[in-house]
């Protein structure tokens, strides 16, 4: 299996809202069609943001990790927020996560923002293992990778 992270491309918008049906099924959540294309709209534009990477087994789209980044109120360098992470169910557990986490990692180190971070389940006990400090806020785990 020859797996690659890249960034969202226009071509790819079936395959995007294909998983991303399959993301709201999963977290059950209901949005409506415009918050999606508004979505769709601000990943691909290159002056957003927010943005999106892809990971593409085999020329096929199997997951996503959107993120955004901005100023950061804690330290002099921006931050990258990670909105959301989504991995098609019936490859889960094939570290295709992992990857898409490495990959934003290495572009926050590249692009000279100072962390990575998101909030997640306090359960989360597998995020907890991979990253290297978290700290509780507003019944969430806050993990932030440092470089």
């Amino acid at each position: 299996m020859a797996l690659t992270i890249r960034d969202a491309r226009s071509q790819d918008h079936a395959d995007w809202l294909r998983l991303w049906a399959d993301y709201l099924a999963f977290y059950r959540v209901n949005l409506a069609e415009d918050v999606t294309a508004h979505t769709w709209e601000r990943i691909i534009d290159p002056a957003s943001r927010v943005s999106m990477r892809l990971a593409v087994l085999d020329d096929k789209p199997v997951g996503f990790a959107i993120h955004h980044f901005h100023d950061s109120t804690w330290v002099k360098t921006p931050d990258c927020y990670l909105e959301d992470l989504f991995i098609d169910e019936t490859i889960r557990g094939k570290g295709i996560g992992r990857a898409l986490m490495d990959d934003l990692i290495a572009i926050c180190k590249e692009k000279g923002w100072s962390r990575l971070y998101w909030h997640t389940n306090e359960d989360n006990a597998q995020a907890r293992k991979l990253y290297d400090s978290y700290v509780k806020s507003d019944g969430h785990i806050r993990y932030r990778v440092k470089f």
